[in-house]
């Protein structure tokens, strides 16, 4: 019951949290640091709507009509692109920020269902190249783990130059996080905080980069797809110098992306949503021709079939999944609530991924936590929201008459607020316009 007097007004400058903020700070000398994404309200893909198949359009039969869902990843220069069976991919999560057992629940539940997953900061692990039919590693400024032997052994190689939860700073992983193992794979001391370099430490730019994708190419027979993924800060100019470098796919995580573990300013400041981040990156390889012949995957707050949808019909060939996969796994489950509770948190809101306590098992380093997250539950239990996510989107798609998903385009969707509607160049629903645009509503 609040008791509070009804004269009480809460500031909207000063609001409870910011007051809090402002105390913890004082008290501690020290910022916040955290997992998970950005938790502000952002425009996305939920201000956007589908136009169904009426009089103007006809709609597919879904018990007697395909829809295919399929992508080839990889088809620029690579001598074996990646096919896959849903244009749903695993983003990149770190073993070490992640469980053993999470990393292979997610390429158990990947190859169930014909996509790829992803390594992280800190290499790739037997278990996860074991049970992954298509393993995309990446190639980070930190090199953590990094050797010939293991980009050989994987399906792709994703150099990361940003991530959307903190474009232009680099990865962190908390001591209590580094276990005997984590320590091997990374070759630096147990028990100590680990922090990622934010740059790459061979190369200052575009031209040294396209230096650095040949030698890789060499490396690997020029049989691997390479893939150079971006945090969404200046998408269009940074697609295009993707592509420029020589990149057979470009990755583009928007500012909903999580993260395992950075300053809070960070994920809630830096970055732009994945909205607008999209749309420009189309826009650039519009202006390069190289639309759907250079790959574009778009990441950050994807959550379900009509997210993927709306991606791929603003111009995303495929999307990639993090934070809702490891939803998928039991993260936030109200099955540890008492559990969330003693850490302070509850479930729906637990986000201290660097503490290495998660209950669930999935962001721990703690070997009787783990034991709670059996990977081959784990595994079903990401196939089938993979299966889920893409008949979502297969359902949508024949409601709008298309018999592939790539077939959806700018034209099914409408804007139901003038921000998404700007910020996607989608016109407003009930009008042909968009804010920025001449013409009459």
């Amino acid at each position: 019951m609040n008791n509070q007097s009804p004269s009480l007004r809460e500031s909207a400058t000063y609001n409870r949290h910011i007051i809090h903020e402002i105390q913890r700070a004082a008290e501690t000398g020290i910022y916040d640091i955290r997992g998970w994404g950005a938790k502000r309200a952002l425009p996305n893909f939920d201000d956007l709507v589908f136009l169904g198949a009426s009089m103007s359009r006809y709609p597919l039969e879904g018990y007697r009509e395909k829809c295919a869902t399929d992508v080839v990843l990889g088809t620029r220069y690579a001598k074996k692109p990646l096919h896959l069976k849903i244009p749903v991919t695993i983003a990149g999560m770190s073993f070490g920020a992640l469980s053993a057992t999470a990393k292979e629940s997610l390429g158990r539940g990947a190859t169930a269902v014909g996509t790829s997953t992803t390594t992280g900061d800190g290499g790739m692990t037997a278990e996860e190249r074991l049970h992954s039919q298509y393993l995309v590693y990446q190639y980070l400024p930190s090199r953590y783990g990094m050797n010939p032997d293991d980009l050989r052994k994987a399906d792709a190689i994703e150099i990361v130059l940003g991530q959307g939860a903190k474009p232009g700073g680099g990865g962190m992983l908390l001591g209590q996080k580094i276990s005997d193992r984590v320590a091997l794979m990374r070759t630096l001391p147990k028990g100590i905080d680990q922090r990622s370099a934010c740059r790459h430490p061979d190369w200052t730019g575009p031209d040294d980069l396209e230096i650095k994708i040949q030698e890789l190419r060499e490396i690997t027979d020029w049989e691997k797809p390479i893939y150079i993924k971006v945090g969404a800060s200046r998408p269009y100019y940074d697609v295009m110098l993707a592509v420029k470098a020589g990149a057979d796919v470009v990755v583009v995580d928007g500012m909903q992306g999580g993260t395992g573990a950075t300053q809070d300013v960070f994920i809630e400041h830096v970055g732009i949503p994945t909205l607008p981040a999209l749309r420009q990156a189309v826009e650039a390889l519009n202006e390069l021709g190289m639309h759907r012949k250079v790959q574009l995957i778009v990441s950050g707050g994807i959550r379900s079939g009509a997210d993927v949808a709306k991606a791929i019909a603003m111009g995303a060939d495929a999307v990639a999944i993090g934070t809702a996969a490891l939803i998928a796994l039991g993260c936030n489950s109200p099955k540890w609530q008492s559990e969330y509770e003693k850490q302070g948190s509850s479930a729906g809101f637990y986000d201290d991924y660097q503490d290495g306590k998660d209950p669930a098992g999935i962001t721990t380093q703690d070997p009787e936590l783990q034991k709670r997250l059996d990977p081959e539950v784990g595994g079903r239990r990401i196939a089938n929201y993979l299966s889920v996510l893409t008949m979502e989107a297969q359902i949508i798609a024949r409601a709008c008459g298309k018999s592939h998903l790539h077939n959806l385009e700018p034209e099914d969707l409408a804007a139901l607020t003038m921000e998404s509607a700007a910020m996607a160049k989608i016109p407003l629903a009930g009008t042909n316009w968009y804010p920025g645009q001449a013409g009459a509503f």
